[in-house]
C-alpha cells in the first residue's frame, strides 16, 4: 500500500476499501494517508446518521404499510407567505422500496439538491400530483381555505387512490383516513417529497413570472416581500399576479 501516492488512495478510499486495505492504511505512517483515513470515516458516519434519520422519516409509513394500507400519500404545501403568485400543493405516494435517503424538508437542501431529487421522485414515486390556489382564489377565501382547497386539488389528481394521507399541519375534506403531523415535512418521507415537488414547481413557476412581470426580482425571492420586490412594488405597482389582501400589496393598488 506504501507504493500507492495519497491521490490513489484518496480515490481508493471512494470506491468502498476492504476491510483489509483499511487495515493496512491504518498503519501507513504518512500524515495525508491519516487525514484522508479520518474523512473517510467522518464521511461514513455523518451517512450513518443520515440513514438513521432517514428510516425515522419512513417510520409512519411502514406502520402503515404494516397496518395493509398499500398507498399512503404525504401531501405538502409551498407558498403561503409570499405576496405575489399562489400556493403549490404536491402529494405524492412513494414505493414500499424508497431509498432515496437525502428525501428531507425542502427548506433544508439547497436549490441544486431540491432539483436533483425532483427528477428522482418522479421516476421512483408510485403516483404524484401538484394542485395551484391563485392568488385570486387566496384573495377570495384566504390564505388557509386556499390551501386546503389546493390540497384537496393534487389528492384528487393522484392517479391512484391513497389509503391514507399524511398531510403536513392542515386537515381536508376527504373521507380518506389523514394523519395530521406538525413540521410534516420533516417527520414523513412522503411529506418530505410532497414539500420538493411543490417547492421545485413553484419556483419554476416564479422564474417565469420573473420574465413576464419584470422588476420585482420574482426569480430569485419567489413572490417574498423582500426589498427588491417592496421596491418593485413602489416604482412599478401591483401585477396580476399580486395578492391584493396582503399587506403591504394593498397599499400600493392605487399606484
Amino acid at each position: 500500500m506504501l507504493a500507492h501516492t495519497i491521490a490513489q488512495i484518496k480515490a481508493l478510499l471512494k470506491a468502498e476499501p476492504s476491510a483489509e486495505t483499511l487495515a493496512e492504511l491504518k498503519n501507513d505512517p504518512r500524515k495525508g494517508v491519516q487525514t484522508a483515513l479520518a474523512t473517510y470515516y467522518k464521511q461514513k458516519e455523518k451517512q450513518a446518521q443520515k440513514l438513521v434519520k432517514f428510516k425515522e422519516r419512513l417510520r409512519l409509513e411502514k406502520q402503515l404499510w404494516s397496518n395493509g394500507v398499500e398507498y399512503v400519500a404525504g401531501i405538502d404545501e409551498v407558498g403561503r407567505g409570499p405576496l405575489a403568485g399562489p400556493v403549490v400543493t404536491a402529494a405524492v405516494i412513494l414505493p414500499h422500496d424508497f431509498q432515496l435517503v437525502e428525501v428531507n424538508d425542502s427548506k433544508q437542501l439547497s436549490e441544486k439538491k431540491r432539483e436533483e431529487l425532483y427528477g428522482k421522485i418522479l421516476e421512483q414515486a408510485v403516483a404524484v400530483a401538484v394542485g395551484v390556489a391563485e392568488n385570486d382564489l387566496i384573495d377570495e377565501v384566504n390564505i388557509y381555505q386556499a390551501t386546503r382547497i389546493a390540497m384537496k386539488e393534487a389528492l384528487e389528481a393522484l392517479t391512484i387512490k391513497p389509503g391514507h394521507i399524511l398531510i403536513d399541519a392542515m386537515q381536508i375534506d376527504t373521507d380518506i383516513p389523514q394523519t395530521k403531523l406538525i413540521k410534516g415535512d420533516a417527520k414523513s418521507a412522503s411529506i418530505s417529497a410532497a414539500s420538493i415537488v411543490a417547492k421545485v414547481n413553484r419556483d419554476h413557476l416564479m422564474k417565469f413570472y420573473d420574465t413576464v412581470y419584470p422588476g420585482y426580482d420574482l426569480g430569485n425571492n419567489a413572490g417574498y416581500g423582500t426589498p427588491k420586490h417592496l421596491a418593485g412594488l413602489a416604482q412599478k405597482g401591483v401585477t396580476p399576479i399580486h395578492r391584493k389582501t396582503f399587506e403591504p400589496v394593498v397599499k400600493y393598488l392605487s399606484k
